[in-house]
């Protein structure tokens, strides 16, 4: 990690002016929080809603928080898990949001009224993870990048604020080096946080990484770093990189494009349970459907946006049937539109290296062992 000049380090007790700065700002603040055995985002209202001495366990099917170890130096981390089930697009992107509406007027007309996404508070999001930074340009690209912009998200995503904390551990599913997606953040945020807990000190490395995150920077008592405090923030973020595990996508993208039909997608049918829990959980998944309703009068209409999944069957509904009606084709179909078909149509692969889609899949499918026989077996 490269820290710049303008570099300084907050001490733990002055953090929470952070929030009180952002608030001050116009600020709706989201971060991380505990709720219902998991670390989840959420609004907060103060610092002490942040998951103070909790940690995760995450394998293949397997996630728990925890209490992280006694000893102070990491007992009083507030950054001290990794991602969870919930990503930045359930903000950006929500699982449900109302396209417009629609009343019938007196003269028998309609009126239609549409979302006023001006009227919004602003998020300031804490605690984003250089994954995450990087999911979160993927979906600017989907959503803002082509003839077509997603104005809601658009709306939404501009006028957000990232503060970004850099990973100082990993889970046993994280892979984001390999993706070049992390551990540590370079780009794509307002504020950066390296958090350090060492020899009884508790202190954050800070620097900007915008106008705004500078003129928010500005308000939070802060003193210059030392070259102590640099050393100490990237020997945590080198920690977090001899943790992870690894995926070579060296020739993959080809590999899965040209053997669409092997016998190993059904290896991984008779496992899969087209639950969607892993494009629920990505970051960078984006399908979606569009509902009609109206009430029992027909006075009034609403059109409504929802998450959808390639793992429905309805999701390839067409005039006749659907086009992947098994297993098989839809586990297919994620997989290689994730590590193959999305370089074709973004420029680069839709995966990040968080996890998510290993750590919640009920029966504990791993993305980067399909990814590994694939390359094995040469399909």
């Amino acid at each position: 990690m490269s820290f710049d000049k303008k570099a300084v380090y907050i001490e733990r007790s002055d953090f929470h002016s952070l929030f009180n700065v952002l608030k001050d700002h116009g600020y709706s603040i989201v971060g991380p929080t505990v709720q219902k055995n998991a670390i989840v985002y959420d609004k907060l209202d103060s610092v002490d809603m942040l998951p103070q001495g909790w940690g995760d366990e995450q394998g293949a099917g397997i996630y728990r928080i925890k209490k992280l170890d006694s000893a102070p130096e990491v007992s009083e981390a507030l950054f001290g898990y990794n991602v969870g089930p919930h990503s930045w697009k359930k903000f950006l992107f929500p699982p449900k949001s109302r396209v417009w509406s629609a009343q019938k007027t007196d003269d028998g007309g309609h009126k239609i009224v549409e979302e006023n996404y001006d009227e919004e508070t602003p998020y300031a999001f804490i605690g984003v993870r250089a994954c995450e930074l990087k999911a979160l340009a993927i979906q600017d690209k989907v959503f803002m990048g082509g003839e077509h912009t997603d104005v809601a998200y658009s709306k939404r995503r501009e006028k957000s604020f990232i503060v970004a904390v850099n990973c100082s551990q990993s889970a046993k599913t994280c892979f984001c080096v390999s993706m070049d997606a992390g551990p540590e953040v370079t780009s794509g945020f307002d504020i950066s946080l390296t958090e350090v807990l060492s020899d009884g000190q508790h202190y954050f490395v800070a620097q900007a990484g915008s106008e705004k995150g500078q003129e928010v920077l500005n308000s939070v008592p802060s003193k210059a770093v030392e070259t102590f405090h640099l050393e100490a923030a990237e020997a945590c973020i080198e920690n977090a990189k001899n943790q992870e595990r690894n995926i070579d996508v060296n020739g993959l993208k080809e590999l899965l494009a040209s053997n669409l039909e092997s016998d190993h997608w059904d290896d991984v049918a008779k496992r899969c349970t087209s639950c969607a829990n892993c494009t629920l959980v990505c970051p960078t998944c984006f399908c979606s459907k569009i509902e009609e309703v109206t009430d029992l009068t027909g006075d009034n209409s609403e059109r409504w946006k929802a998450w959808d999944s390639c793992f429905t069957t309805d999701f390839s509904y067409i005039h006749g049937g659907e086009v992947r009606s098994s297993s098989k084709s839809r586990y297919r179909q994620w997989i290689t539109h994730k590590l193959s078909s999305w370089i074709d149509q973004f420029g680069e692969s839709g995966c990040v290296g968080c996890g998510r889609c290993i750590t919640w899949c009920p029966v504990g499918i791993d993305i980067t062992e399909e990814a590994r026989r694939v390359k094995e077996r040469g399909i």
